[in-house]
């Protein structure tokens, strides 16, 4: 029995016109069975594998990864398996679509006598051709992203040469002829445009004498011999034009939409390391940001991100124990959730830190006459309520303090907000809990509610709201002791303030050393944001607004 070839076409998919194919599964010689995908196609909506419905033998591949398909584009030519005929559907030629004459089902036959030619009379002309960017729409100055080729490669007719990506799309450019490659004018990173030059190709014209072919070859090449010139039969007897997955053994791109591609460039992430989680290996928002947290756990922070920009190396292993007695001890939860979030911090934020005096004698003196109608509010009033409202209205006479750099590290977020956290000391390890608009309470109203978040904050009891929003932090040490210290920047904040512990100071005045109650201030600062005039004169006009806090009412 003879056997029979069966076109094989792109079935009714709705809607869609002209979807992208991101991935052929099959190749010549490939035994299929029915209902086997073959292409996966993907739109701005979904990613669809579309089935064989028939089986048997891949005998051409028409499509590549990157055509654009609609309804009856012809996917491949099949070899029916035995009794195939008989069960294919009627899916494989689309209602409405007539096939090409030249492309119709036919049984092999043996070609007729051909006049004998010996195999070796090829008639070859080499040539050197300028190989440059097509014509690709509106786009002007597009990225390289992928140079797939390079000098002393042999490329075939469509093999892809560049792949280039905008904001919208990523495209592969192939090669209009065959050739090998002499000399590469681009490079990944470079912008180009219609009529750039990408390369110089060695090109060698073929004219071939009739050559009696294999019967099986023969039939292979019928169906493509109307699309192409003669001097390509050849090429295309010797293999198919379309490679499947792989190219002259690179490694094809990861599966990724553009979008996904420009999340993880802005991140500073390699696509190509990461690994995909969905169909087929396809690569998802969350797989870039979960690879962005595992390299931050390894302290391998990327260089967009301000980091080392290398693998740091491991801490040496050590067994104390031969050196005394030991115990071990197990982190506590919050241990292990901020200490990555402050390495990452300081690692990759450059620190400054601004120190100074504060003269809090007169505050202190006015903060004592309000212990008795704070003791009738109900409240505390410690002195970290009045600090509070220094800050905040410090933070409007210098909004970059109240700021965040923005995702790409191009722009400045100002904040118009004064939510501002406050470190709290517990049994498990610090937490941050934000007190908000605290340019619009009272102090007894900071007083009150900064006790409540404390006192759930040691109890356990915070709320995921408690902990966010905050947009300048203040770390007080004043009821422990010590002078000064580096606090680090709780990012995406800018800046942080440090309080120590308050002291007695003989400070020069009117012609004499008079005693007054000093406060020390630590200001850490992101020097990417703020440099170190802003940040003196921060904190000195912080210092004066609490020397004499009738300021905040200026």
């Amino acid at each position: 029995m003879a056997a029979v070839h069966k076109e094989v076409f792109v079935p009714d998919i709705g809607d869609y016109k002209d979807i992208e194919v991101i991935e052929v599964l099959v190749k010549p010689g490939d035994v299929i069975q029915p209902e086997d995908s073959l292409i996966t196609l993907e739109s701005d909506k979904a990613a669809m594998e579309l089935p064989s419905p028939v089986g048997g033998t891949v005998r051409s591949v028409n499509i590549k990864p990157g055509d654009r398909v609609s309804k009856g584009t012809l996917i491949l030519v099949a070899e029916l398996a035995e009794g195939g005929a008989a069960s294919a559907p009627a899916v494989t030629e689309p209602q409405g679509v007539a096939p090409p004459p030249s492309r119709a089902a036919i049984p092999v036959e043996p070609s007729p006598p051909k006049a004998a030619a010996p195999q070796s009379s090829i008639a070859q002309a080499v040539a050197e051709q300028e190989i440059c960017v097509p014509d690709i729409g509106d786009y002007q100055d597009i990225e390289i992203i992928e140079v797939l080729v390079k000098p002393g490669d042999t490329v075939k007719a469509e093999d892809s040469l560049i792949t280039l990506e905008s904001d919208k799309a990523a495209m592969e450019l192939p090669a209009p002829v065959g050739g090998v490659v002499k000399v590469l004018h681009v490079k990944p990173g470079d912008r180009v445009s219609k009529g750039t030059p990408i390369l110089l190709l060695e090109v060698s014209g073929r004219v071939a004498s009739p050559v009696q072919q294999p019967v099986e070859t023969a039939a292979t090449v019928a169906p493509l011999a109307a699309a192409q010139p003669q001097s390509s039969l050849i090429a295309t007897a010797a293999g198919p034009t379309h490679q499947v997955a792989e190219t002259r053994g690179r490694t094809p791109l990861p599966h990724a939409s553009p979008a996904i591609r420009k999340f993880a460039r802005e991140l500073g992430v390699n696509i190509a390391r990461v690994t995909g989680s969905g169909p087929k290996g396809r690569i998802s928002k969350e797989d870039v940001q979960q690879f962005v947290k595992h390299s931050l756990q390894k302290a391998e922070l990327p260089p967009a991100t301000g980091g080392v920009g290398f693998a740091l190396p491991p801490a040496p292993e050590i067994d104390f124990s031969k050196f005394g007695p030991v115990e071990s001890l197990a982190l506590t939860r919050i241990q292990k959730l901020s200490g990555p979030n402050l390495h990452r911090n300081w690692v990759s934020i450059p620190h400054i830190t601004q120190f100074d005096d504060a003269d809090i004698t007169d505050l202190e003196a006015f903060r004592l006459s309000l212990k008795a109608e704070a003791e009738k509010r109900g409240v505390k009033l410690s002195f970290l309520p009045f600090v509070l409202k220094a800050v905040a209205t410090t933070l409007k006479a210098f909004p970059s303090f109240n700021a965040s750099l923005g995702a790409g590290g191009e722009t400045l977020i100002l904040k118009k907000y004064f939510h501002l956290g406050v470190a709290v000391e517990t049994p498990d390890g610090l937490v941050v809990p934000v007190l908000r608009d605290v340019d619009q309470k009272s102090v007894f109203d900071l007083a009150a509610e900064l006790a409540e978040l404390s006192s759930r904050a040691r109890g356990k009891k915070l709320r995921g709201a408690d902990l966010e929003g905050g947009s300048f932090t203040i770390s007080s040490l004043g009821g422990i002791g010590g002078t000064a210290f580096t606090p680090i920047i709780n990012a995406p904040e800018v800046a942080i303030l440090g309080l120590s512990r308050s002291q007695l100071k003989p400070v020069y005045q009117e012609g004499q050393f008079v005693p007054r109650l000093m406060l020390p201030l630590s200001l850490s600062y992101d020097h990417r944001v703020i440099d170190g005039a802003q940040a003196a004169r921060f904190i000195v006009h912080l210092s004066s607004t609490l020397a004499d806090l009738r300021r905040v009412l200026l």
